[in-house]
């Protein structure tokens, strides 16, 4: 196939996807790839990864039957997921991608392609390579729209708080030039009060994670209100104090001084990495630097909120150059296994570090995390355990998709 055919094929597979996905509702989408792939003679298949990240999930063509999840681990499938990356089939006939919007992963994409074909010609690269784009960004785009794919990811029900919180969480992953932001949230399906946010305008990224006491609908509630209040200080541009004061004021009302919050709110420049951040009575955020935590970020401190406001401090920090800022719940360290030890601060910072010597993407690193914490409680939590990680690279993007 010439240059111009090869350009061709590329624009009728994106066109297919575009025409056939303006009307289409989430679980038309399968078959929209599916399309888009028979227009230039290949298969392809979507897998979602589910709620808790354990297994990829068959998102069939609408009338067809539904294969059997593949596990993450041990699979080559769950590389791509897991490393990011394009992963080749035995054979040199198929090829596994990470189906991702911007650099959030959502599952994988499976491509079967005619012998003739080489999967190394750069021409078709970039038509696997721009499809699975594209079809990333349309799940995104469609899916609050309809629960047709959502239903698959979920494999038991969700509590009514759990439904609550993670419709209001921002995606897991968002990537900018200079930054990279992961968060994560256990149990996928009963959780109770932890929860947290990113804002990022212009080069400045605003990041929020908070930890409702109480572990029924109230708290979430309260969590909820929280993160309402703080969003809408930060769309009239509010400062840290501000943010902050508006988050006690309404946890003040709503939990009526019986109910309340402890959290870190922090601003990061992007450009200079220059860091301000207060502190609720929080467990210290960690700083990564070189591949190890290196400080605890200890300032900055406030009473928590709604118990009052008291005298608010902010303090600052300079990041390093690929520095890794890591704010976290005591539903990570204070993990209770059936000997009734914690999980821990070493263990936790132990496995984040070893993430790092392994070069994983960052939420590849937190996924595992709470697998552990999950394990350690033998898969049922005394409290919320959430993470929130930002690895700035000092003004350079970081590439966590397939076209690295």
């Amino acid at each position: 196939m010439d240059e111009d055919q090869d350009d061709a094929a590329t624009l009728r597979a994106l066109r297919t996807v575009l025409d056939a996905g303006h009307l289409a509702t989430p679980d038309d989408l399968p078959h929209v790839l599916a399309l888009a792939a028979a227009s230039v003679g290949w298969d392809a298949t979507m897998y979602l990864v589910d709620q808790e990240q354990r297994v990829l999930v068959h998102a069939p063509v609408r009338g067809t039957p539904q294969a059997e999840p593949l596990s993450i681990e041990g699979t080559s499938a769950g590389r791509a997921f897991e490393r990011v990356e394009p992963v080749r089939t035995a054979g040199g006939t198929g090829i596994w991608l990470p189906l991702l919007d911007g650099v959030d992963r959502l599952g994988v994409v499976h491509y079967t392609v005619p012998a003739s074909t080489n999967l190394s010609d750069p021409d078709v690269e970039d038509r696997y390579r721009l499809l699975t784009h594209l079809t990333g960004h349309l799940v995104a785009a469609k899916t609050p729209y309809g629960t047709g794919l959502e239903r698959l990811t979920l494999l038991r029900p969700r509590t009514v708080a759990s439904e609550l919180l993670h419709s209001l969480l921002p995606p897991r992953t968002f990537g900018c030039p200079g930054l990279v932001v992961s968060g994560i949230l256990e149990p996928a399906y009963g959780v109770a009060a932890d929860a947290y946010d990113l804002d990022v305008v212009g080069r400045t990224a605003n990041l929020a994670i908070l930890d409702a006491t109480g572990h029924d609908l109230r708290g979430t509630v309260l969590s909820a209100a929280a993160l309402a209040a703080l969003r809408s200080a930060r769309k009239e541009g509010r400062g840290l104090y501000d943010l902050a004061r508006a988050v006690d004021d309404v946890v003040a009302q709503q939990g009526r001084h019986e109910v309340f919050i402890t959290g870190v709110l922090a601003e990061l420049e992007v450009r200079s990495g220059r860091l301000r951040y207060l502190n609720a009575g929080h467990p210290a955020p960690l700083v990564m630097r070189h591949g190890k935590v290196a400080k605890e970020l200890s300032g900055g401190r406030q009473i928590v909120f709604g118990l009052g406001r008291g005298e608010a401090t902010i303090a600052e920090e300079h990041l390093e150059r690929d520095d890794v800022l890591v704010f976290y719940t005591d539903g990570i360290t204070e993990a209770r296994g059936a000997d009734g030890a914690f999980f821990g601060l070493d263990r936790f910072t132990d496995l984040l570090e070893r993430g790092a010597a392994a070069g994983l993407p960052a939420p590849e690193t937190l996924r595992r995390v709470t697998h552990a914490v999950m394990e350690h409680q033998r898969g049922v939590l005394q409290d919320d355990a959430t993470i929130l990680v930002a690895h700035w690279s000092g003004g350079e993007e970081l590439a966590l998709n397939a076209s690295r």
